[in-house]
């Protein structure tokens, strides 16, 4: 009787390789797929949100970028002008501008408190988070540092399913409203990044990891 060769190691770790890429794909595949059904009747425009008459306790602005004179980047200062707006609209009574503040010499949330009130937000209506290190960490603060149970949340639409997504897993009411106003450099960078964060997201959100300090 003869036998057939043994595959390979090579093979056989090509094959695990490729298994394991596979359900990746899958998970993530139906992570992105929870993450947009899930939110997509949860975006809104400020007019629809006045409309409809509905408030909530803030409004949560999501970080990005400054430059080094603390100026806003086109994708950040859009945020804010829309998070203003929505305040001013009269939908909540205050702002949470939550940002990256971990580098003695960059400050996300500290120019994003500068920008509102220079867009007419008074400062005792600011609620400056400085460690709202990334999306999951803004969010969960909101709730369990700041004791939000409702917000609306602004973002661009490519990020602010994702905000939703972990906003509803923890259990808060949450709106969003984007902040889109024309294109942005990278964007396709944004996008390809934004498939991993879903998942990391999802998985800390199942459990309610504490985010990292």
């Amino acid at each position: 009787m003869t036998h057939g060769k043994k595959p390979s190691l090579l093979k056989r770790l090509i094959a695990a390789v490729v298994c394991v890429v596979a359900a990746f794909a899958v998970f993530s595949g139906a992570v992105t797929a929870y993450v947009l059904f899930s939110t997509r009747n949860d975006v809104h425009t400020i007019a629809q949100i006045e409309e409809q008459g509905t408030r909530a306790q803030a409004v949560l602005v999501l970080g990005a970028s400054v430059f080094a004179d603390g100026t806003p980047s086109d994708i950040l200062a859009d945020r804010l002008e829309v998070a203003v707006d929505l305040y001013l609209s009269g939908a909540a009574d205050r702002i949470i501008a939550s940002g990256d503040n971990g580098d003695a010499h960059y400050n996300e949330s500290d120019a994003m408190k500068d920008y509102c009130i220079k867009l007419g937000v008074p400062a005792d209506a600011l609620i400056v988070d400085g460690a709202g290190y990334d999306t999951y960490a803004s969010v969960y603060r909101a709730k369990y540092e700041y004791g939000m149970e409702s917000v609306f949340v602004v973002t661009q639409a490519y990020h602010l399913y994702r905000a939703l997504a972990i906003a509803h897993g923890l259990g808060m009411q949450a709106e969003g409203v984007a902040a889109d106003k024309g294109s942005y450099d990278n964007q396709m960078g944004y996008s390809l990044r934004e498939v991993i964060a879903r998942d990391k997201d999802f998985l800390q959100t199942l459990f309610r990891i504490p985010p990292a300090s």
